[in-house]
């Protein structure tokens, strides 16, 4: 039997035990003594007083959380559900104890939130292409909102945005007609750039007549070396052809 001196061990022994805490690098221990704040221990050896003091380890790590999809309507009511990860850590590890129950299912309600909420503030068309921006705005806001809890948020990611089999379609559609409209576009402004170069090329050549028949002489030299060409029609100026039009005139007798 274990006498009274041996049960005296035992307790010392388990005193200890309890009162003897090791805490890694990326860890501090918020300390109570007798219900109220006393301090931040730690990293290494902490010793505490058995059943006088009790600590609550915060790990200091970034930590890494997925929000889970949620159902959002656009501003455009259009119905998607969109999920999202959210990166912070505990800057103030006393805040995260004292001020918030659990800091994490705080945090992962907070962001499921405001996720909602952000982005019922957006179109479908933003959500798709300004997603830098929409995820910078969501940062600030959760970095705001976790401030007093001793949290920093430094980054949220909007992962998938999915939509259902109709919208697809649609915009399948309107990103086809956007493409038709861009080709149409381009088409109309290159035939308007083309009657502005034909334009400008009519006009010089007008105020050179001799410019005007080394053209012809070109188009005809090209369309022989043709042999495709079985026929050439060749126009001829005006200036050319007035003289011998006078010369097959009529003479007019003058009036008596």
């Amino acid at each position: 039997m274990i006498g009274f001196g041996g049960v005296v061990v035992i307790v010392v022994v388990l005193l200890l035990f309890l009162s003897i805490k090791v805490l890694p690098e990326y860890q501090r221990g918020v300390v109570l003594t007798l219900g109220r704040y006393t301090g931040i221990k730690g990293p290494g050896l902490v010793i505490l007083v058995p059943i006088v003091q009790r600590m609550t380890r915060v790990d200091l790590r970034v930590t890494v959380m997925d929000v889970p999809p949620q159902d959002v309507i656009s501003r455009d009511n259009v119905s998607v559900r969109v999920n999202a990860v959210v990166y912070f850590r505990v800057m103030e590890p006393e805040k995260s104890v004292l001020q918030v129950e659990n800091f994490l299912q705080a945090t992962s309600q907070l962001s499921q939130t405001r996720l909602r909420s952000v982005l019922g503030q957006h179109e479908l068309d933003e959500i798709l292409s300004q997603r830098d921006s929409i995820n910078h705005s969501l940062q600030r806001i959760l970095d705001e909102a976790t401030d007093p809890w001793g949290i920093k948020v430094t980054n949220v990611e909007i992962k998938d945005v999915d939509l259902n089999e109709t919208m697809v379609r649609a915009i399948a559609r309107q990103a086809e007609a956007e493409r038709e409209r861009r080709a149409k576009v381009i088409h109309a402004e290159g035939e308007l750039q083309a009657a502005e170069k034909l334009r400008d090329a009519a006009a010089l050549l007008s105020q050179q007549p001799q410019a005007l028949q080394l053209r012809y002489l070109q188009t005809m030299a090209d369309m022989s070396n043709n042999g495709k060409a079985s026929t050439i029609v060749f126009p001829l100026p005006l200036e050319l052809v007035r003289p011998l039009l006078e010369a097959l005139k009529p003479a007019v007798p003058p009036a008596t």
